[in-house]
């Protein structure tokens, strides 16, 4: 095998870089021609490699017409070839159809087709990180663009990601018996867990019973309405699992039996402090108004340093990095998670109509940018092995319907959103859109009519009031359906309705 072009080497030139790729096209002609001899040599390795690993263009065309020809159980012998490259330039300067009874003269690859295959792949995958190498050199030494070094090294990240991720058939696809243990350990963690939470827990018992909590390469959508608290409750569930895996790291839980999780939490809309500052309204009982206002007393000052001091440790991790691509976004996540022993678990971000795409589909319209970016998103949770929750708008159709519980459709620009997503909720306060209708205040000289009116609306306000639903549209683990919560704005806090007094 030849050694890898080096591109700063001073001996280097065009011919001599293009020599050193690395390469073995015997090896390449020789499993070709055991393919065309054997076809059942041909099904056992057709799915480990593409025709774009194969150096000589003409073998990659080979190898695609005998896939082709095996898809439809069809012989893929030199004779059933022949018409398929009676008019390929490149096999003429081989010399001709007959060059494919040349490959199969020497029967070289009936033994070893498989290591023949792997090598193939192996020298494929060299080419391309000489590739990846060179562009990274070329990118780095061309300053007539605006530099961005950081964005350079995001970029090459991805590119030597899809390298690594492109590892053929071969390592995902798994037994009934591989499957089926996955299956039994996740049903022993839901026993030993206390039953309904099979995943990560939400920290809310209503939600995990609906649920069985989150679970790993799952994409969940979060939508709502601006004003509905969607961030909030999106916080209240990343503390609550990552609060619980401090808490089992403590107790001494081995982290595989922990229903906790570190959390990694992409804002794209607000900075780093302001969702530490709702966390600590929240644990402190203050008002988060209050604080970023700084009127607070002494006393609740003590409240919040203690709660600062107990929470220093949690494992919540926040990006705050605005326009973030969706390229860029998986690579900080692949860095996080090496960064962190692969321990993080939920990655929540806020929220998917900021994220940006590849720069492709951008250019043509905004749903098939938000269909990239879902698609991303739930590449991500699967390659990653972790549960992705992505906070997303709702469309105005919802306010101009009498009901104002949102529907699957209303996913703003949804593109593929519904189809990508595992589960998709929607959360609801029925008590925003009825403060928002408040009639005429009764005054000293007011009529009866409307002191009526307003008394009504009060009573119709007071056993609404606190309450949130949390509706379920779309699961595909288990049932539909809504669960009803509590919350309190001065808090930001979510939390089970029963808890709190009330009668779901």
């Amino acid at each position: 095998m030849a050694s890898a072009f080096i591109p700063n080497s001073p001996n280097a030139t065009p011919a001599a870089a293009q020599l050193s790729l690395p390469q073995n096209v015997e090896a390449e002609a020789a499993m070709l021609g055991a393919m065309m001899i054997d076809n059942r040599l041909a099904d056992d390795v057709i799915d480990l490699l593409e025709p774009e690993h194969f150096y000589e263009p003409v073998h990659g065309r080979v190898f695609a017409a005998i896939k082709s020809l095996r898809k439809t159980d069809m012989l893929a012998t030199p004779v059933t070839l022949r018409p398929m490259f009676e008019a390929d330039e490149g096999m003429r300067a081989l010399g001709g159809p007959s060059y494919m009874a040349q490959l199969t003269g020497s029967g070289a690859g009936l033994i070893g087709a498989r290591q023949f295959a792997k090598q193939i792949y192996d020298l494929a995958m060299l080419r391309t990180l000489v590739s990846v190498g060179r562009t990274l050199v070329d990118r780095a030494l061309d300053t007539s663009e605006e530099v961005n070094p950081r964005k350079q090294i995001e970029e090459a990240e991805e590119e030597l990601f899809k390298v690594a991720a492109d590892g053929g058939a071969e390592n995902t696809v798994k037994s009934f018996g591989d499957a089926a243990k996955l299956a039994v350990k996740m049903a022993e963690r839901a026993l030993n867990a206390g039953g309904n939470l099979s995943g990560i827990t939400t920290g809310l018992d209503s939600v995990n019973a609906k649920m069985g909590g989150m679970h790993h390469s799952d994409l969940m959508i979060l939508a709502g309405r601006p004003g509905m608290g969607k961030t909030a409750l999106a916080t209240n569930i990343a503390f609550n699992a990552a609060q619980r895996w401090m808490r089992d790291m403590a107790d001494g839980i081995p982290p595989e039996r922990s229903v906790g999780t570190k959390v990694a939490f992409f804002s794209l809309e607000m900075s780093a402090d302001q969702l530490a500052t709702r966390i600590l309204s929240e644990q402190s009982r203050i008002s988060s108004e209050r604080l970023r206002m700084g009127k607070i007393n002494n006393a609740e000052m003590s409240r919040l340093v203690q709660a600062s001091m107990e929470l220093q440790h949690l494992p919540l991790f926040i990006d705050d990095t605005a326009g973030l691509t969706i390229g860029a976004l998986h690579t900080r996540m692949r860095r996080l998670q090496r960064r962190h022993n692969n321990e993080i678990g939920l990655v929540v971000v806020d929220y998917l109509q900021l994220l940006q795409g590849s720069g492709r589909s951008s250019n043509d319209n905004r749903v098939q940018e938000i269909s990239e970016i879902s698609r991303g998103l739930k590449t991500m949770a699967k390659d990653l092995n972790v549960s992705v929750m992505a906070l997303s708008q709702l469309s105005r159709a919802v306010e101009q319907r009498e009901d104002k519980r949102p529907q699957l459709s209303d996913l703003r620009e949804s593109g593929s959103i519904e189809q990508d997503a595992d589960i998709v909720m929607f959360v609801y306060r029925e008590d925003y859109y009825i403060a928002m209708h408040e009639p005429e205040r009764p005054v000293a000289n007011s009529t009866a009519d409307v002191q009526d009116k307003h008394a009504k609306w009060s009573q119709t306000y007071q056993e609404k009031a606190g309450l949130s639903e949390l509706i379920i549209a779309k699961q595909r683990h288990g049932a539909t359906g809504k669960v009803t919560l509590a919350f309190e704005a001065e808090f930001t806090r979510f939390s089970d309705a029963a808890l709190q007094g009330f009668n779901p």
